[in-house]
């Protein structure tokens, strides 16, 4: 015998099914009433895809690193403390190594090496103070000990080692030597990446405070610079010579590009200054006749060569 449903049952089954599907359905009125209560420019605005968060908006690929082990042997190899670190890194600062340019891209390893035997051993630093090296061939080097992915305390410009990234192009790029474009390309993308970590745009300018006198700026001064800067905007010196200075702002602007940024019309850029000391980091650098320009205010005059300290200059 067949045996039908009864029809309260089936009712209170309907009832039910209609109250779990209620909210549903409320919400796709609601959608309904307030598409059509909209003017066109919020409408607009809300059919624009959601921005990212700031801390990814503008990050760029990490570009390939060679690490420390293919430049630093046991033959040379010094006893050195844990790194220093800070919250993050806002600025980078461009060097040249002052040493010949006739070098091949095999013996870059060799010249780093010799960086961090006249850093660590002459100085007496406890580490080579550049975070990075680029050579000829745009192979980047992973420089200073404490991860390349981190904000590692440097001791690469006097006063301004924290907060920033020291990054050294092998060579001197003095007034009318040619800097080579694979060199450029990969300290664009260097600087592309470490400033992405932070959000920081290439072409911006940096907030940072002078730790030393023997900076441009007297101890705690607060200074903008800029964002990808060279050692002379924050030491009284040459470096990275003029040639080098001079290709700043196109390294801003595809850092910039590489970040995901749109183009200005003009990059952030700083005129280069008149070298009236000279920045005692390499082996291989000549003292400067001091010019007769005045520094940029609030500029210090330098006390001489920094005492060898066992962690840099600070």
């Amino acid at each position: 015998m067949r045996v039908l449903p009864r029809a309260g049952r089936r009712t209170r089954i309907t009832v039910l099914t209609l109250l779990g599907c209620l909210p549903g359905l409320v919400a796709v009125l609601t959608l309904v009433l307030c598409t059509q209560g909209v003017d066109r420019p919020v409408a607009m605005h809300l059919a624009a895809p959601a921005p990212a968060s700031p801390a990814g908006r503008y990050r760029a690929p990490r570009p390939r690193i060679v690490p420390r082990s293919a430049w630093l042997n046991a033959t040379v190899r010094r006893i050195q403390p844990p790194p220093r670190y800070d919250d993050k890194v806002v600025a980078v600062f461009v060097h040249h190594t002052d040493s010949p340019n006739g070098y091949s891209c095999a013996q870059a390893p060799e010249i780093i090496r010799r960086l961090y035997t006249g850093q660590t051993g002459d100085r007496d630093w406890d580490d080579i103070g550049y975070n990075f090296l680029v050579d000829r061939c745009g192979t980047i080097y992973e420089g200073r000990a404490g991860g390349t992915d981190r904000a590692v305390t440097g001791a690469h410009t006097q006063g301004f080692n924290h907060r920033t990234a020291g990054i050294a192009a092998l060579g001197t790029f003095t007034a009318g030597v040619p800097v080579p474009r694979a060199m450029t390309d990969s300290i664009a993308a260097l600087v592309a990446w470490k400033l992405g970590l932070a959000d920081v745009d290439p072409r911006a300018k940096a907030r940072l405070v002078s730790s030393n006198d023997r900076s441009r700026y007297q101890q705690g001064t607060t200074v903008a610079l800029p964002a990808v800067a060279g050692h002379q905007d924050g030491y009284m010196t040459n470096c990275p010579g003029a040639a080098l200075a001079a290709r700043l702002p196109e390294i801003r602007a595809a850092a910039a590009r590489l970040q995901g940024r749109v183009p200005t019309r003009a990059a952030t850029g700083t005129p280069t200054r008149t070298p009236t000391a000279t920045w005692p980091g390499t082996p291989w650098m000549t003292p400067l006749r001091p010019a007769t320009a005045a520094p940029v205010t609030p500029a210090r005059t330098p006390a001489g060569t920094p005492a060898k300290t066992s962690t840099g200059t600070p």
